[in-house]
């Protein structure tokens, strides 16, 4: 068992549940919780025992509300505090966020979000990819990806599932061998769906630009509309 990608699923946030999901479902892993918890242990990865000190955690959200953390809700901004090492748990964002954000926390529970400039640098730059889920009741999940700077849709796909990471990386390599080509930059939100699309990401990027600047994680509010 690859340990490796335990600790990048406990490092982006995700609950042992998701992970043992993920374990099963994307790489062929059945494991008990007991094992999973073990395993945490054994290398010293504890969300309780090593939360980082609160005045570090105020700074950093401090710091993300000057950027594109404006209109982050405090359970992207949990996650986002955990993919850049900052351990904590969602209720001390969220009272963080209250007190730093008042305005913000009262806009977005108005569903009125604050919509920011929007810059790409060119084509094929970055492809924003989402889901909807709105006729999942009728056994229909669309998944759509979208080019940042022309707006030309790379992909808008129904099936009976937008969930299954196998089928989300389907339609990614279909529209590589299309556009001959993959993206500078893939924005996605941390739906278990997505996690082979940032792995063929980062493989077709191998050797040519470190990780963490060809994949963006974020929530799909800050993507960039495919619908009208």
């Amino acid at each position: 068992m690859d340990f490796k990608q335990i600790e990048q699923y406990f490092r982006r946030g995700l609950s042992n549940r998701e992970i043992l999901t993920l374990l099963k479902e994307v790489h062929g892993i059945k494991i008990s919780n007991r094992t999973l918890e073990r395993i945490l242990s054994k290398h010293q990865l504890w969300r309780r025992k090593n939360k980082t000190d609160e005045a570090d955690v105020v700074a950093f959200i401090q710091q993300q509300l000057q950027t594109s953390g404006q209109s982050h809700g405090y359970r992207w901004m949990h996650q986002k505090c955990w993919l850049n090492g900052i351990i904590t748990d969602r209720e001390t964002v969220r009272v963080i966020l209250r007190l730093l954000d008042g305005e913000g926390v009262d806009l977005r529970s108005r569903n009125r979000l604050r919509r920011r400039v929007y810059f790409s640098r060119g084509p094929n730059y970055v492809w924003h990819i989402d889901g909807y889920d709105k006729l999942k009741p009728y056994g229909i999940g669309i998944s759509g990806c979208i080019d940042g700077f022309s707006r030309k849709i790379m992909w808008l796909e129904a099936y009976r599932t937008n969930n299954d990471p196998r089928v989300i990386a389907g339609y990614f390599m279909t529209a590589v061998i299309e556009a001959q080509g993959c993206p500078n930059l893939v924005r996605l939100d941390l739906g278990t769906e997505n996690v082979n699309v940032a792995e063929m990401q980062k493989f077709l990027h191998h050797g040519t630009q470190p990780d963490s600047t060809c994949v963006s994680f974020g929530p799909s509010t800050s993507n960039q509309r495919i619908e009208r």
